[in-house]
């Protein structure tokens, strides 16, 4: 007897929901809409990825194309949850702007992700890391006027304590730069952002938020215990990106799993796997 049910759903059925802030999710993957070269590919792809939540850069020139056509247009607003993010900008007032107008615009379309914002105050434009003063800066303010604030950040620990000590709803720390593709460069870092802001609160979510080129990354990521995963160049710029989309479905999926089920532990020496008892005895020389 088969089973209709696809890989990646099954074992989800017995996992809890992520939950970020009043936000509640099944899928652990975010994906983004940027760099697809048609809408119609980057929404192919939003579906195959099984997520729940798309997340779109505010700024004007993003929500537009040279044609006139809006990127929402192209998304499903039943369907997902829209986080819109701060992309672009270099200061905690720019991002603060940027983050209101999101929420304006959200709030026209009664979607649920007007209360939140996936918040970057980039440092330069060379390396797109976060600047971390601005950063903390910019989350303080929004969760004073009322957002639920996902923070990108550094993995250096001591940053994400500060975000998550002025009410920061979830730390993303990068795995790498922003589009780099080089994956988690930092798995200690990460462990240790973890350990720091699950302490007393181990429901806390973090989110590694970009740098994965591939699903073994993602896998990685959810392997070493995080909450979820942010992308968006690792399917977008894949020489194939349907395929990328569900293999990303696939492997943060299994990463979890893999990460709740406990792995061995690594061993200098083999061990027999069939048992020593029952052997046939050896002939007589």
């Amino acid at each position: 007897m088969t089973n209709s049910s696809s890989p990646s759903e099954l074992p989800l059925a017995a996992d809890r929901p992520l939950r970020i802030g009043s936000h509640t999710f099944q899928s652990r993957l975010f994906v983004g809409t940027g760099k697809y070269s048609t809408y119609e590919l980057m929404q192919a792809c939003l579906a195959a990825s099984g997520s729940e939540v798309i997340t779109v850069a505010v700024r004007r020139e993003r929500l537009i194309d040279k044609a006139g056509r809006s990127i929402l247009d192209f998304i499903d607003l039943s369907k997902y949850t829209i986080l819109p993010n701060t992309a672009g900008c270099f200061t905690a007032e720019e991002a603060i702007r940027v983050a209101r107008l999101g929420r304006e615009i959200l709030s026209g379309l009664e979607n649920p992700g007007a209360n939140w914002v996936k918040l970057e105050v980039l440092g330069d434009a060379k390396t797109l890391l976060p600047d971390p003063i601005a950063t903390v800066q910019a989350t303080e303010q929004l969760v004073k006027e009322g957002f639920e604030v996902l923070v990108y950040s550094t993995d250096d620990p001591i940053t994400a304590k500060r975000l998550k000590a002025v009410g920061a709803a979830s730390v993303m720390p990068a795995g790498s730069p922003i589009g780099s593709g080089q994956g988690i460069l930092n798995p200690n870092n990460i462990r240790i952002c973890m350990e720091y802001l699950k302490d007393g609160d181990p429901d806390y979510p973090v989110i590694v938020d970009a740098g994965v080129g591939s699903a073994s990354d993602v896998s990685f990521a959810m392997e070493l215990g995080c909450d979820g995963v942010l992308l968006n160049t690792a399917i977008a710029s894949a020489t194939d990106p349907l395929k990328m989309a569900h293999a990303m479905r696939l492997a943060t999926v299994a990463g979890r799993l893999s990460s709740q089920a406990g792995r061995i532990p690594r061993k200098l020496y083999a061990t027999a796997s069939s048992p020593e008892t029952g052997t046939i005895a050896p002939l007589p020389r």
